[in-house]
C-alpha cells in the first residue's frame, strides 16, 4: 500500500527526532536522507538530527528526545552481520532497547536500523526512492504519532 491509498501524510505541529548512526555511514546517510524527504514533504516543521556512534547507542538519545516532549522519534541504522556474533547482539538489542522505549514513554520510535547479512542488501534498502528504510521508517512514526494524537480527543 503507497501513501497515496492510505492518505497524506501530515506532519505540520508535531516534534520530531531522528537519531542516526554513524557507523556504515554510507547506508545511513541515505536512510537519513529517505527520512529527510519525507518529513520535508509531509510538511514536518520541527524536526531534530543527532548521531551516535552506532546502533546500540540509539536507544538512549531515543529515550531522551521521547522523555523531552518529542511527539516521535525515527531510528536510522546499519547493522551489517560480519565474522563474529557481535552482529547479533546488537541487532537484538537495539531492537529491544527501542520497543522498550516506545512502550515506557508512549512515544512511537520507528525502527530504521537495517539488519543484513550482506552489505548490498544495506546498500539496495538506503538507495533513494520509494523502497528506501528511511523512508519507510519516518512514514510509520509520523501515522503512528498522528493516529496516538487523534485518539487523545
Amino acid at each position: 500500500m503507497n501513501n497515496s491509498q492510505r492518505g497524506a501524510l501530515a506532519a505540520s505541529g508535531l516534534r520530531i527526532g531522528v537519531v542516526r548512526s554513524l557507523f556504515n555511514r554510507p547506508v545511513t546517510d541515505g536512510l537519513l536522507s529517505g527520512a529527510l524527504e519525507v518529513l520535508e514533504e509531509a510538511g514536518a516543521d520541527d524536526v531534530t538530527v543527532l548521531d551516535v556512534e552506532g546502533a546500540f547507542e540509539i536507544p538512549i538519545v531515543a529515550r531522551r528526545l521521547a522523555q523531552d516532549g518529542y511527539d516521535a522519534v525515527i531510528t536510522v541504522g546499519a547493522v551489517v552481520e560480519g565474522e563474529t556474533d557481535h552482529y547479533e547482539h546488537i541487532a537484538r538489542e537495539a531492537a529491544a532497547g527501542l520497543m522498550r522505549v516506545a512502550l515506557d514513554t508512549g512515544v512511537p520510535v520507528s525502527f530504521g536500523i537495517l539488519t543484513v547479512r550482506n552489505p548490498e542488501h544495506a546498500f539496495a534498502r538506503s538507495a533513494p526512492g520509494e523502497k528506501n528504510k528511511g523512508r519507510e521508517a519516518a512514514e510509520a512514526a509520523i501515522r503512528t504519532a498522528v493516529l496516538l494524537r487523534s485518539m487523545k480527543k
